[in-house]
């Protein structure tokens, strides 16, 4: 270019476009977040379902999935790779982090719902051939009871029917195979919602005391008294937790969370039943659209 040839005027930014789809189970909106250029809501029939900045996957906005993300930082040495089963895939919001804070993973992903895999993998693409990260459709229950014994550090359930964990995904059944698949030392977490009086959640905590030797729950103290409904993380392993690292990392948060465990989360379980198959039921639903956007 000479000198006296003028400057060329550079190509505007286009604004990104809210996307809508029917999917499988309702109709999918990807929003963009107007505060961050690359970042994305994902909802499903209002509910949220995960949230994505795909120029930093490191950022994890929902408060849950934060505390996911301290217990995946938890497991083994912190930024050494490890094996990961999300069952549920979303916006792929955890695999991308642990792709990012723990390079050279292998993590698979179990998605049901095909539209919806598809309308993530084209708006929402992985970076770098996939980063070890590979998706696979079906049902999460199925594909567990398929996994190989001993096959992953951490197994992650984040699965939702709209606003509600399907029942299949809460019994002892499940929670068995769940053992099964982990290896030695390994963590089961799993995206719960409840309000008190907490049927639901203390029924969880109940089935997989039943099969682990270790159980713990993570939450904001406002929804442990029962002031709102709301998430909680349960935690299962054969081995025992670093809960004092675990607490500490929770407390930091925004809306910091706290760690149950021991004699107060038996107290907290009191007398719920192991959920079987033949007994199992949906969590409940929010009351009063609690999370619903739009």
């Amino acid at each position: 270019m000479n000198a006296s040839d003028p400057e060329p005027i550079p190509e505007p930014l286009l604004d990104p476009v809210p996307v809508t789809r029917a999917v499988d189970h309702g109709t999918a909106k990807l929003l963009p977040d107007v505060d961050r250029r690359r970042a994305w809501l994902l909802t499903v029939d209002g509910a949220p379902q995960s949230y994505v900045d795909l120029d930093d996957p490191e950022y994890l906005e929902f408060e849950y999935a934060r505390r996911l993300g301290h217990v995946l930082d938890c497991a083994g040495d912190e930024g050494r790779p490890v094996d990961v089963l999300h069952l549920g895939g979303g916006a792929l919001t955890l695999p991308r982090y642990v792709a990012a804070t723990r390079p050279g993973s292998r993590q698979d992903v179990v998605e049901a719902d095909t539209g919806l895999r598809a309308l993530v993998a084209e708006h929402l693409p992985l970076a770098d051939g996939g980063a070890g990260i590979t998706v696979h459709g079906g049902d999460a229950r199925a594909w567990l009871a398929a996994a190989p014994e001993d096959s992953v550090d951490v197994l992650v359930a984040d699965v939702f029917g709209g606003s509600r964990v399907p029942a299949h995904l809460t019994t002892v059944a499940y929670a068995r195979e769940a053992d099964r698949v982990l290896r030695d030392g390994g963590t089961y977490a799993a995206n719960l919602a409840d309000g008190a009086p907490f049927a639901f959640l203390r029924s969880q905590l109940a089935t997989f005391s039943a099969v682990f030797a270790h159980v713990a729950l993570v939450a904001e103290p406002a929804v442990l008294r029962g002031r709102r409904f709301g998430n909680a993380v349960l935690l299962a392993s054969r081995a025992d937790f670093d809960v004092q690292e675990l607490s500490r990392r929770t407390a930091r948060d925004a809306f910091p969370a706290r760690v149950e465990h021991g004699r107060a989360l038996r107290r907290f379980i009191g007398d719920a039943a192991v959920v079987t198959d033949a007994d199992a039921v949906p969590s409940p639903e929010p009351p009063g659209g609690s999370f619903s956007v739009g």
